[in-house]
C-alpha cells in the first residue's frame, strides 16, 4: 500500500482530530473583513489617523533635527491609535451584529472581562425567554432576555431562588432590549462595570460558592442563536410556562 504523503492530513486539526484554533493574525483578518463587509469607512479611518499621527512625529523629528528618534516614537503610537480605532469600529459591528438575536445579551456577559462569572440560563420558558446570572463585585446582577413582561415572573422567581444563599447581598436585574425600561446590547457591559463595588473578592468567592450549592434548572447554549430558532425537545419538558 503506498504511503500517504505528508501533507495529506488535514493541517486545521490538532493532536487527538481536535480543531486547531486559527492564529492570532489570521483572527484579526478575519475581524477586519466583517468590519470592511459591515463599515467600509472604520478601516481607512484607522489608517488614515494612524498615518497622521506618524506624519506629525516626522514633522517634529525634520523640525528638531531628530530624523531617528522623534519616528521611531511615533511608529508605536500611530499603530496603537490605529488599532484602538479598528477595534472600537469592530465592537460596534459586533454590537449591531448580535442586537435583536436571542442569546446577544449572554455573547456579551461571556466576553466580560474581570471578576465576573456568568451563569447562563438559570431560568427559562416555553416562549424562550430567558434569565442568565452574574456575580461580581457588585453582588448578583441577573440579565433577562426576551418579552419584558414574561421577564418579570421569571426574574422574580430567580431573585426569590438567589435570595434564599445571598442573604444581604445587592441582587441587580436587566432587561436586555430597545424599547423602556431595557439595556440595549451596546451597553450592558458597561451599565454592569458602573454598578457599586459592594463586596470584595473573598465576598465574591464565598458568594459563588453558595449559589452553586443552588440546584441547577436547566443550561441555555452559549452565544446567540438564530431569529425564529426553536428549543430543542429534551430542553423543552425542563421549562416552566
Amino acid at each position: 500500500m503506498a504511503k500517504k504523503p505528508k501533507g495529506s492530513q488535514n493541517t486545521a486539526q490538532g493532536k487527538g482530530g481536535a480543531e486547531k484554533q486559527p492564529g492570532r493574525l489570521k483572527q484579526i483578518g478575519m475581524v477586519a473583513k466583517v468590519v470592511h463587509q459591515q463599515s467600509p469607512r472604520s478601516i481607512p479611518l484607522a489608517v488614515t489617523a494612524a498615518v497622521i499621527i506618524l506624519a506629525v512625529f516626522i514633522g517634529i523629528g525634520v523640525w528638531t533635527g531628530s530624523w531617528i528618534l522623534w519616528p521611531l516614537t511615533g511608529l508605536p503610537v500611530a499603530f496603537l491609535v490605529g488599532f484602538i480605532i479598528f477595534t472600537r469600529s469592530a465592537q460596534r459591528v459586533q454590537y449591531k451584529m448580535l442586537d435583536g438575536r436571542l442569546g446577544a445579551g449572554m455573547a456579551i456577559l461571556d466576553n466580560m472581562r474581570g471578576n465576573w462569572v456568568v451563569e447562563p440560563g438559570v431560568a427559562a420558558n416555553k416562549q424562550m425567554d430567558v434569565v442568565h446570572r452574574v456575580v461580581g463585585r457588585p453582588g448578583v446582577v441577573l440579565v433577562g432576555e426576551g418579552d419584558p413582561n414574561r421577564l418579570k415572573g421569571l426574574i422574580a422567581g430567580e431573585k426569590k431562588r438567589v435570595s434564599r444563599v445571598a442573604y444581604d447581598t445587592p441582587i441587580y436585574d436587566f432587561k436586555v432590549g430597545n424599547g423602556e425600561d431595557q439595556v440595549p446590547v451596546s451597553k450592558l457591559q458597561r451599565t454592569l462595570v458602573k454598578l457599586p463595588r459592594n463586596l470584595d473578592k473573598a465576598g465574591t468567592a464565598e458568594l459563588n460558592y453558595r449559589l452553586k450549592a443552588l440546584p441547577s434548572k436547566m443550561q441555555m447554549p452559549k452565544g446567540p442563536m438564530p431569529k425564529g430558532a426553536k428549543m430543542p425537545r429534551g430542553m423543552r419538558g425542563q421549562m416552566g410556562g
